[in-house]
């Protein structure tokens, strides 16, 4: 088996295995039998001749639910939203789509000085290894995909395009220079965002109840949310459904605020 088709296999696993719920088999609804005598015919609801097998009308719901991204770890709807919910003033949601990925690029930079996993079996002229940089990368670039179809797709692109130009700077400015560069570019985005959320929105961010969450999710929702405003939907009903959520966790969590303060 290829390497890289082994590695990807291998990242599903783990994606697998960090998931915190499954949907149960149970979910899985199926066309009912009616049995007259010798013959067995199919119910009203059964799609017939070239239905869309994924359509919303469509008995077999699990396989739409799950390319959709909407179950388990992969639920697009209940992680944007969770993300919205501390993100709703427009100039914190600024600063993050200005800050977010220079993180991202910039970590990559220093995963760059990090041991090879094995030696290529070709010389790469551009001095791009297979070490954590690539395996961060490509956790992200699948998990995106994994949640989006389309906009997970072309994120994933981008990632791949921050890995291979974050390398090329990283290996320009060997490590005396590249640290500092990283350093500076972190010390100056965090800051950006966290006065974003002090002075702004005035809610904690959502790394401080979510570290894994905000860290792996913020990339590409600061992605999709740019998507958005050419009118970009992973799905019809998606915004409606995602801003029903927003809505309801920040009215839960002003109530708990209330609470504490009374």
């Amino acid at each position: 088996m290829p390497i890289g088709t082994t590695s990807i296999w291998i990242l599903i696993s783990i994606l697998s295995l960090l998931s915190f719920k499954y949907p149960t088999i149970s979910t899985l609804q199926l066309p009912t039998l009616h049995l007259h005598f010798s013959s067995i015919s199919l119910s009203p609801n059964f799609p017939r001749k070239s239905s869309n097998f994924l359509s919303p009308q469509s008995p077999f719901q699990f396989p739409r639910k799950f390319l959709m991204g909407r179950t388990g770890l992969f639920n697009l709807e209940k992680h944007f939203a969770f993300y919205g919910a501390y993100h709703k003033n427009p100039v914190n949601v600024l600063i993050h789509m200005l800050f977010v990925w220079p993180i991202f690029f910039t970590s990559l930079m220093l995963f760059y000085f990090t041991p090879r996993f094995f030696d290529c079996p070709f010389q790469c002229r551009l001095g791009l290894v297979p070490n954590f940089g690539l395996l961060f990368t490509l956790i992200y670039a699948v998990f995106y995909v994994c949640l989006d179809r389309k906009g997970g797709s072309l994120a994933a692109i981008l990632c791949l395009a921050c890995w291979v130009s974050a390398s090329l700077l990283a290996k320009h400015l060997e490590f005396s220079l590249a640290w500092k560069v990283v350093l500076a570019a972190q010390l100056f985005c965090w800051t950006g965002q966290f006065i974003g959320h002090g002075v702004f929105e005035k809610r904690a961010p959502a790394l401080l109840d979510n570290l894994a969450q905000a860290f792996l999710m913020a990339p590409y929702f600061v992605f999709l949310e740019a998507l958005s405003y050419f009118g970009y939907e992973p799905y019809p009903g998606f915004h409606a459904s995602v801003k029903a959520k927003i809505d309801a966790e920040i009215a839960e969590w002003q109530e708990n605020k209330a609470k504490k303060i009374s």
